[in-house]
């Protein structure tokens, strides 16, 4: 069997004030020429379709067009599942309609445990859909209390899809998580990234996914393996910050065979704009010829610049940042140290501040309240209405 891997689509981003619809449209365009050339048996989406729980119209449009492309003019089965961007509910409406015609989704975990099954001249495969879901849901919905982390609910539900899986048949599991080699915490691929939790619970154990032969994954932005080759990352289909700059974009064509073993291929995708950091002199930079890249521009200039953003725009138009290298006194000497609050995480941040603030570093407690003020709205941010889906799930 041949599938397309990809996730991490994130219709409606916005990057630097700006709409990414049009990129999207761009690449997107070569993956259907690549699912009408290549003819896969399935086309697997592994999360956050969506940037948001409630989309721009052009969006969702967008989306509207190229899974009538691919579902119904090219007769593909698409499988997804909802990750930590898109709003469950919204995902899951009419996906009962939509699966008699091959598109096969799921938003809400609901704690049902039946595989898509696709066919090809070896048997079944057998695809097992696992959506982004907070722990307090997995934790409500399966009725165990000692679901407390994303490892946790991982850990429980594929426990529950194993009890059922038939031996003598392929399976290949499709999830939304932050999984690392062993759970231990890593620092993420992308700063566009939002969290899922703080303190360590929103990382997932690659030794979970053993009794799969391929998992698909979504959530992290640069493709890769975690721990064993048969669990992977696709990656993001664009650049979506400039942490992105040096990944290579794309999707995976995944052929399976008999036995389940798989090989792999990374298939690339041209962006018609790339993101990308220039770094020189303003004088320097009004020689380059005009180009139409979205550039974050670090100049090197030592004296101050008038309308440097301005000046940029006539060689870069799509320029969305400007910046001088921003130096500050270190109270430990009398060198110049780099400040880089971009790169720090919300925690981080706090702490700097207070201290900032303050003249003194936070206080355990105070650490820790913040931590779960955080937690809270990071779970708030992930999980819109929470209540609300509570009831849709046990009304189902």
């Amino acid at each position: 069997m041949k599938f397309f891997h990809t996730a991490d689509w994130h219709l409606g981003k916005l990057v630097q004030g700006v709409y990414m619809t049009e990129e999207q449209r761009y690449v997107l365009q070569q993956f259907i020429q690549a699912v009408e050339e290549e003819q896969p048996d399935a086309v697997i989406i592994a999360g956050d379709l969506y940037d948001r729980a409630v989309p721009p119209i052009e969006a969702v449009h967008l989306l509207d067009e190229v899974l009538e492309t691919i579902v119904l003019k090219l007769k593909t089965p698409v499988i997804a599942v909802a990750g930590n961007h898109d709003s469950p509910s919204r995902l899951n409406f009419g996906s009962s309609i939509m699966r008699n015609n091959g598109f096969h989704i799921v938003g809400n975990f609901t704690g049902d445990m039946k595989p898509v099954i696709l066919h090809d001249e070896h048997g079944e495969v057998h695809f097992h859909l696992i959506p982004y879901c907070d722990p307090s849901m997995v934790r409500n919905v399966l009725d165990d209390e000692e679901i407390r982390s994303h490892n946790d609910a991982t850990k429980k539900i594929v426990e529950n899809i194993s009890k059922s899986m038939d031996p003598n048949s392929r399976h290949v599991a499709v999830g939304h998580a932050f999984v690392t080699p062993f759970g231990e915490e890593e620092e993420n691929t992308s700063d566009s990234e939002r969290p899922l939790s703080i303190g360590g619970a929103e990382y997932v154990d690659a030794h979970h996914y053993m009794p799969f032969h391929y998992t698909a994954l979504g959530h992290l932005h640069q493709a890769h393996h975690v721990q064993n080759e048969k669990v992977r990352y696709s990656g993001s289909i664009l650049k979506y910050s400039i942490s992105e700059e040096h990944h290579k974009k794309g999707f995976h064509i995944v052929e399976m065979d008999a036995e389940g073993t798989i090989s792999l291929e990374k298939r690339l995708l041209k962006p018609r704009r790339d993101i990308r950091t220039v770094e020189s002199s303003l004088e320097d930079i009004l020689t380059h010829p005009i180009n139409e890249d979205y550039v974050f521009v670090k100049l090197l200039d030592e004296t101050p610049v008038l309308s440097p953003m301005e000046k940029v725009k006539s060689v870069y138009p799509n320029a969305m940042h400007v910046e001088r290298t921003n130096y500050t006194l270190s109270p430990s000497s009398n060198q110049h140290e780099t400040i880089n609050r971009s790169k720090m995480s919300d925690f981080e941040l706090f702490k700097s501040f207070y201290k900032e603030v303050k003249g003194d570093d936070a206080t355990e407690e105070t650490e820790t309240i913040f931590k779960e003020v955080l937690d809270d709205l990071l779970k708030e941010a992930n999980e819109t209405n929470v209540d609300t889906k509570k009831k849709e799930v046990l009304s189902n």
